[in-house]
């Protein structure tokens, strides 16, 4: 519903393209046994015909089957829920930060409605922009568009209709600002991090800049402004997200080499470059984490239940950096899921009056 800073050299990130590595990935990955076998198997079930992938469904009749889904779960599953309900919860973690004397609920409502509006329809536009590569990878193979299910056109309407509807929304309800942030965060997704993600391992850098900018509309929707406060919640949600989509990156690494797609796990063979980006971020995520008490925005107990809950996290990448295993990795994502609606909630508990 994230160029890079000059420590580039500590962090092992190049600005370069890394068209040899991708085509060295894929040959590895293809020299292994198993992965020869999934290779073949995917060749039958994917054909090259784009027309028969495009009719999936005249030829393997998921509506006969008794758990097959349809058009609508087909389009719910367009907005990509989970994604939608993060951008939801930290919007409305922004708005409750920034607004000051009684809570207007409704228009807290619209604010988080018209935001994930913006953000269904990204992740629709998104499904539609890669749907060739969604056809070579496990983890998407299986989405509305490559089992044809729905039609490339069908999921271009469904995104522009829903990311307009958003932006109108977000428009008159919580003025200019917060709407050219929810357009930003579009565009920015789908015509920056979405193409660089074959070309560069920045894209994951790039990308971390619309994810982190939910909580800046729910902001400036509740004081009209950007200031200090926005900038903390965008660093915050900023610096989780790499630990966070590394891990899921070093999970699904084969998948992403197969669709050509360049996370750093595709280049970084042993992990050492992934797993440190993961431990630097994750300290970087404790620093900022303690800024808003220390500038006055959270309190005392929110300064303590961010050190806790951020130093539990930066053990876990470390324990995770330890092994490199794709068990710890998903331990690790797992632990960054939580970690954040604690973090949000802590700071949005120690705001309440007493």
């Amino acid at each position: 519903m994230p160029g890079i800073d000059p420590m580039e050299n500590f962090l092992g990130i190049g600005g370069q393209t890394f068209s040899s590595d991708i085509q060295e990935a894929k040959s590895e990955w293809a020299l292994a046994p198993e992965e020869l076998q999934l290779r073949q198997r995917e060749e039958s079930l994917f054909s090259s015909d784009e027309a028969a992938i495009t009719h999936a469904p005249q030829t393997r009749p998921l509506a006969l089957a008794p758990d097959a889904p349809t058009k609508l779960s087909a389009y719910v599953a367009l907005t990509k829920p989970d994604v939608s309900f993060l951008v939801l919860m930290t919007t409305a973690a922004g708005f409750y930060m920034g607004i000051r004397g009684p809570m207007p609920w409704l228009h807290m409502i619209h604010v988080v409605f018209g935001t994930m509006l913006i953000a269904a329809g990204t992740a629709a536009l998104n499904h539609y922009i890669e749907r060739e590569s969604d056809r070579y990878m496990r983890r998407t193979s299986s989405r509305p568009l490559p089992t044809g299910l729905l039609s490339p056109a069908e999921a271009l309407r469904f995104g522009l209709g829903l990311s307009l509807a958003g932006a109108i929304d977000l428009y008159f309800v919580s003025g200019c600002v917060a709407c050219l942030l929810g357009v930003f965060t579009s565009l920015s997704y789908l015509f920056a991090y979405t193409p660089l993600k074959k070309q560069t391992v920045w894209a994951t850098f790039i990308g971390a800049v619309p994810g982190a900018i939910p909580p800046m509309i729910g902001w400036t929707a509740a004081t009209g402004k950007l200031d200090a406060g926005a900038w903390l919640l965008f660093a915050i949600l900023f610096f989780w997200q790499f630990p966070h989509f590394h891990a899921i990156s070093w999970m699904y690494r084969e998948d992403y080499a197969r669709a050509g797609i360049l996370m750093l796990p595709v280049i970084d063979k042993d992990g050492s470059r992934t797993f440190r980006q993961i431990v630097f971020y994750a300290a970087g995520l404790l620093a900022v984490s303690l800024l808003p008490a220390v500038m006055g925005f959270a309190g005392v107990l929110y300064f303590f239940g961010a050190l806790v809950t951020c130093t539990a996290s930066l053990q876990v990448c470390l324990w995770a950096a330890s092994a490199k295993t794709n068990s710890r990795a998903k331990w690790l994502m797992h632990a960054t899921v939580l970690h954040i609606p604690i973090l949000l909630g802590l700071m949005m508990y120690d705001k309440l009056p007493r």
